[in-house]
């Protein structure tokens, strides 16, 4: 009993250390203009610090800055935007149901690079998220270990590449129908908007929807946007907090321990990442031409890592983030509906053996 006071306080210590180089790091990053600066930076230096001595994040800490973040990207959603992505649902569509094709063809290489049984390398390379692919292949009877495993490398391999590619090759383009202006900071509208949001959160939590922390928010937020008007602005300090936690939400994650797990894995890991990478890359440019859409938002639309990390890139660059979202979103649908079915076909086509 006398020794918890002690126990609590080095657990107290150590998440303030964790929060404090985190967020040190996230600031250095932005110094140098690196996008996505605070999530780079809050994984690199919370990814050394995990390997030098023990760390401690709170479990809320990943899910608050999805309601955050959740809550953010659905004030964009006004009545002309939502139309402007309705009419480009067929090659959003398009885009989500390449993706799940090409991890599909991916899935017997994994296989045999990380000597897996293919319906856990499926789950594997189909770009789904940290969030939701571990609870799909639960639900499918996967191994799930391995999944997080991929899921997580990919995600890794996808903050680090594809957001400094962007920016270093992308050209800025005016799609103003894609970017559109908030109105001024209501603080009080503001709190009103997070009530509604965290009670989206906390119901999808309990219908057992998968990644509720970022659905719930987003659906309330673009729900009021689109009826009325979006109630307030957002303060562009709360999305840097919500970029810290994420990095060090994945930062931490990145143990010796983890990471050593099984080089078999690993390799076939960032074998499958750096070909969909190739391969999405070339398709989002293709589907761009053809659609007239801007290259930049196809890019980070097709990209096989996170809705939050690849929608606050698009807002760092002032790429219009309601068209990346839109992406994200049929992905996620996609993915939550079609993903067992589709494994379901191709096992009985013999893709399995």
């Amino acid at each position: 009993m006398l020794c918890r006071p002690a126990a609590y306080s080095g657990r107290v210590f150590s998440f303030l250390l964790t929060l404090g180089i985190a967020t040190l790091g996230g600031y250095l990053f932005s110094l140098a203009h690196v996008p996505l600066a605070w999530t780079i930076g809050a994984m690199v230096s919370t990814t050394v610090l995990v390997w030098i001595r023990p760390v401690m994040l709170p479990r809320a800490t990943r899910p608050l800055a999805m309601i955050v973040l959740g809550t953010s990207f659905g004030l964009g959603f006004s009545a002309p935007v939502l139309v402007a992505v309705l009419a480009a649902l067929p090659i959003i569509m398009t885009a989500g149901t390449l993706i799940v094709v090409v991890g599909l063809c991916l899935t017997p290489l994994f296989a045999r690079l990380a000597k897996l049984d293919r319906k856990s390398a499926y789950f594997c390379t189909v770009p789904g998220g940290i969030a939701v692919m571990p609870v799909l292949a639960e639900r499918a009877g996967a191994q799930i270990a391995p999944v997080v495993f991929a899921q997580t490398i990919r995600m890794v391999m996808v903050v680090l590449t594809i957001p400094p590619a962007v920016a270093l090759f992308g050209s800025v383009r005016d799609d103003s129908i894609f970017r559109p202006d908030l109105p001024p900071i209501d603080w009080s509208n503001l709190v009103l908007l997070f009530g509604f949001t965290i009670g989206g959160a906390l119901l999808l939590l309990r219908l057992k929807a998968a990644n509720p922390w970022l659905i719930g928010p987003l659906i309330c937020s673009m729900s009021i946007t689109a009826l009325w008007q979006a109630p307030t602005g957002f303060p562009p300090w709360l999305v840097n907090v919500a970029q810290i936690g994420m990095g060090a939400g994945l930062g931490v994650r990145l143990t010796r321990r983890f990471l050593f797990t099984s080089g078999r894995l690993a390799v076939a890991s960032l074998v499958s990442t750096g070909i969909l990478l190739v391969v999405l890359t070339t398709g989002a440019v293709v589907l761009s031409v053809i659609s007239g859409l801007p290259s930049e938002a196809v890019i980070l639309g097709l990209a096989p890592g996170g809705t939050p990390e690849m929608v606050v890139t698009a807002a760092t660059l002032h790429i219009g983030v309601p068209l990346v979202l839109g992406f994200h979103i049929v992905r996620m649908l996609i993915n939550n509906l079609l993903i067992g079915p589709i494994w379901s076909v191709a096992k009985r086509l013999g893709f399995d053996i």
